[in-house]
């Protein structure tokens, strides 16, 4: 359990200060706390003589109440530097779990989901603070009350003290079991917990195809069995804690039986004073909290343990390798050497490149051998599951290539800087994400301060300026969540005017025009042709219109080139190209005539 905290280790070390503050402060306060039986024991044994003693009353009232000050200043003060402490520890973890998510690759979210991640960024976190703050404060309270209360009781009167804390033992048994429960349990309740965060995520963000489908009962039962399920395992341990507290009172209410009983029999005898059993009443009364603390550490600690485990799984996770491979710095950040020199426009080729995604029973790419020459445009056709978003994302090492088969400028990719290579491109995906702001902020996304040309320039390349004037508050529109209340044509043009703010050197679209109506789309495509000042464009589409003035063609199939040339030369060819030019132009005909007068 303990080796998960390993993680804390530097955080603790830089607040170590602030911690050996607060237990200074927190072992002053237990120590007064201590000495308030003592005042009380004077007094009874002042007025049990029958001799009442004003000043000793009242200097024991005094004293009770200096205590209560020094009591009371020091609780704030053990709060401020220990939970604040821990709160600092949270905010600093967080920090780095969410800068380790950003690192790492896109397998890893494809292996885990969104509802999780966050559950281990909130509620984990919430369990570590718990086990860094309140945690150590019921460790280190427990263990100094207890020893300086037994300390106290055994040195009054042994025979009484051990006959009294006879049941104690008991108790440690009892933690052990329970401290097994509760871990075994919490980390149940938070795998559950996790899963009920999945479906409320997954829901919220289809809330369009779940209505349009009228399919709200059916998440609704989905969410309430997760719900249910959460419930039950934490009424698990609420059902322990709910016996161990109750239990760990019923054997205190026997050591005062027994202090009772045989402290009486030594009171009659005149072996001990009344203050004497008034005193060792209060200090049994001070054992309850550090056997209840012991219960509460074992608890924070479990909890703290479990979900560091989880929160360690992603600290843990190799990031993606942002240098070379034989320049990479130890935890795989981008080392100094910086960008590395290459020319204008760069050539991209891949050789007998196949990759096959993690976990895929069939390749995805198959011995796809590539040239696209600097400052050329290329365009994609082919079936879906063909291979041609795949062949994107290895480009730009999204995906990661096998050594020697993808080449930026005659340089192997996997020997640049991730950073550097990325840079290269310009991408414009299927799935058009914007963020939930101004149309403005989407567009210089990549480029934040790039200036009022460049950016006139993007939206009026992307055909998006003629939009303007539909938008509520102009180019200030906030789009609203993944951009809701746009359409698809607008969100993908915003999306091009994104990349061509960052003016890449290779432009990618991945059938980014495919909700744009056929106008717009050859408006858009005259457009970036005449401004392409040497840039390299990859087109992926499936309308040939898209890809008729391309420099050349490739189509793939079943993961493999196919064929590639001209748009005229593979419309002479009897091939896959051919067939989807004849059939789009039978569906334009047919659309044209249907628009035609008379029809």
């Amino acid at each position: 359990m303990l080796k998960e905290f390993r993680t804390l280790a530097p955080y603790l070390k830089r607040h170590r200060s602030k911690y050996l503050a607060g237990l200074a402060c927190l072992v002053a306060v237990d120590a007064a706390q201590i000495s308030v039986p003592q005042f009380v024991k004077h007094a009874v044994d002042s007025l049990s003589t029958g001799i009442f003693d004003r000043g000793v009353i009242l200097a024991s009232a005094l004293s009770i109440v200096g205590v209560a000050v020094i009591v009371s200043s020091g609780r704030f003060l053990w709060r401020y530097f220990i939970h604040g402490s821990s709160r600092r520890i949270e905010a600093a973890l967080r920090d780095a779990l969410f800068s380790r998510l950003l690192l790492l690759p896109p397998s890893f979210f494809q292996r885990n989901k969104t509802g999780d991640l966050m559950a281990r960024a909130t509620n984990d976190m919430q369990a570590v603070r718990m086990a860094t703050g309140m945690g150590l404060v019921s460790f280190v309270d427990g263990a100094f009350m207890s020893v300086a209360i037994l300390v106290i009781m055994f040195a009054g009167n042994p025979r009484i003290a051990l006959l009294t804390i006879a049941p104690l033992p008991v108790v440690t048994v009892l933690i052990i079991i329970f401290g097994r429960l509760v871990g075994q349990r919490f980390k149940r309740a938070q795998e559950l917990y996790s899963r009920l965060s999945d479906i409320a995520q997954e829901t919220l963000q289809g809330i369009r195809v779940v209505k349009s489908f009228v399919k709200e009962d059916h998440f609704a039962a989905k969410f309430a069995e997760a719900n249910d399920r959460y419930s039950d395992s934490s009424m698990s341990l609420v059902k322990i804690f709910g016996f161990f507290f109750p239990f760990i009172a019923f054997l205190a209410g026997i050591t005062n039986l027994i202090l009772i009983g045989a402290g009486g029999m030594a009171v009659l005898e005149n072996r001990m004073t009344p203050g004497d059993i008034v005193a060792m009443l209060a200090y049994l009364e001070m054992l309850i909290w550090p056997m209840l603390g012991a219960g509460f550490t074992v608890n924070m600690l479990q909890r703290g343990a479990a979900s560091l485990k989880r929160i360690n799984e992603i600290l843990d996770e190799p990031p993606e390798a942002y240098a070379p491979a034989a320049h990479a710095s130890g935890d795989g950040t981008a080392s100094s050497s910086g960008p590395i020199a290459r020319s204008p426009g760069p050539g991209i080729e891949t050789k007998d490149l196949s990759y096959t995604y993690p976990g895929a029973a069939e390749p995805s790419l198959r011995g796809v051998s590539l040239a696209i020459p600097p400052g050329s445009t290329v365009g994609v056709l082919g079936r879906v599951g063909s291979g041609k978003s795949t062949l994107l994302r290895i480009l730009a090492r999204i995906a990661e290539p096998p050594e020697g088969t993808v080449f930026v400028d005659g340089c192997d990719a996997l020997d640049m800087p991730l950073e550097a290579l990325r840079s290269i491109f310009g991408f414009v995906p299927q799935d058009t994400f914007l963020f939930s702001d101004t149309v403005r902020a989407n567009v210089l996304f990549g480029k934040p301060g790039a200036g009022q040309e460049a950016f006139a320039e993007a939206v009026r390349i992307s055909a998006l300026e003629r939009d303007a004037a539909g938008f509520r508050d102009g180019w200030d529109t906030v789009v609203g969540e993944k951009g809701l209340t746009l359409s698809g044509g607008q969100k993908q043009r915003i999306a091009i005017a994104r990349a061509l703010v960052v003016d890449p050197e290779v432009l990618v679209l991945d059938d980014a025009l495919s909700a744009v109506d056929v106008e717009t789309e050859e408006a858009i495509l005259e457009a970036l042709l005449a401004k392409r000042k040497g840039r390299t464009n990859l087109i992926v589409s499936n309308r040939v219109s898209t890809l008729r003035n391309a420099d050349f063609v490739v189509v793939f199939e079943d993961g493999s080139i196919s064929e590639s040339g001209t748009h005229d030369e593979l419309v002479r060819r009897d091939g896959f190209y051919a067939e989807i030019a004849r059939l789009q132009a039978l569906s334009a005909g047919g659309i044209a005539a249907a628009r035609a007068p008379g029809a």
